[in-house]
């Protein structure tokens, strides 16, 4: 395996509520990412991914743990001390309509990152960097001189890919790029993201919540719940062998097109609903709603531990 490009280690989110109660978003989450490679993070709404994301890339401040960036570690680091490392780190946002500013035209909106770096000291200068981007990612050098309101979805959503690419980041946080787009659409969009990787040889955290897409984009992936990360393995692997009973439970709810095999699958989803991140069940979070739960899920908090080389999991039931 490459050099990490990131490492999380016990990372903490809470959101003070009022003095006696808080929102428990991201609880003692671990991971590692290498160069060129591509962890995705799955798991329903709610669950702490896109707090998990903001956190890493400083966004909010973390509550506890630490993150280190390269081999840095930007956990406490003010945003004066933060500015320089940025050029490492960019995201790419969940909506396409609100991430980009109506009033600036998108080749102001591509080299805002360049001047702000001192990349390029001057708007006309920025355009060497900004239509061969543009390029890259399927749209022209006249689309440069348009506003936001002008383009479809998919269209803005490049622009907002552009702007992260245009320094050349080690790592992009990709908060749910796709969710926002239509099918069609979403296909281009990662396929994109995909042969930008395979020629730059960047990092990806992939957060999404459509399980067949992550498993096309990802060499790791890890399943979160209630803000806790339950199982970190292969991409092939927690699709051919899950084992949390949680992540059986997603891959159980994914649909079927086929009415017939639809009609055959043994399996159902998950029942019941999330419970309040604001005061989460004792010992497993997951024990209100697993249909294996012992004694001892109430009691004590499953610890995350690898069952087999690579395969990591927080269950009980594999003590």
């Amino acid at each position: 395996m490459s050099q990490p490009i990131l490492q999380v280690e016990h990372l903490t989110q809470h959101f003070k509520l009022n003095r006696k109660e808080a929102v428990h978003a991201v609880d003692d989450v671990s991971f590692v990412i290498s160069r060129g490679q591509t962890l995705g993070l799955v798991g329903e709404s709610g669950c702490g991914k896109s707090s998990c994301a903001r956190s890493i890339i400083r966004i909010y401040d973390p509550t506890g743990g630490k993150i280190l960036l390269d081999g840095t570690d930007i956990t406490h680091l003010s945003q004066k001390e933060l500015q320089p490392l940025r050029k490492k780190m960019q995201m790419i946002f969940q909506d396409p309509y609100a991430s980009l500013n109506a009033r600036m035209t998108v080749r102001d909106i591509i080299a805002e990152p360049l001047l702000a770096h001192n990349i390029v000291r001057s708007k006309e200068e920025a355009n060497d960097y900004v239509y061969p981007i543009l390029e890259r990612v399927g749209l022209t050098r006249e689309h440069a001189g348009r506003y936001a309101h002008e383009f479809s979805g998919g269209q803005r959503q490049r622009v907002g890919i552009a702007r992260a690419l245009v320094l050349q980041p080690d790592l992009v946080i990709c908060d749910e790029p796709i969710s926002a787009l239509d099918v069609s659409i979403q296909a281009q969009v990662v396929n994109l993201l995909r042969d930008y990787q395979q020629e730059k040889g960047l990092a990806y955290l992939f957060i999404a919540h459509d399980l067949s897409m992550v498993r096309y984009v990802s060499d790791v992936v890890g399943v979160m719940y209630l803000g806790q990360l339950v199982e970190l393995c292969d991409s092939e692997e927690v699709y051919s062998h899950p084992l949390h009973p949680y992540t059986k439970g997603l891959l159980a709810s994914i649909p079927i097109a086929d009415p017939k095999l639809a009609r055959q699958k043994q399996t159902s989803g998950i029942e019941g609903d999330l419970p309040s991140p604001v005061n989460p069940p004792s010992g497993c979070r997951f024990r209100t709603r697993c249909p294996y739960a012992k004694p001892i899920c109430a009691e004590v908090p499953p610890c995350m531990k690898e069952v087999s080389p690579g395969h990591k999991l927080a269950c009980h039931l594999y003590d």
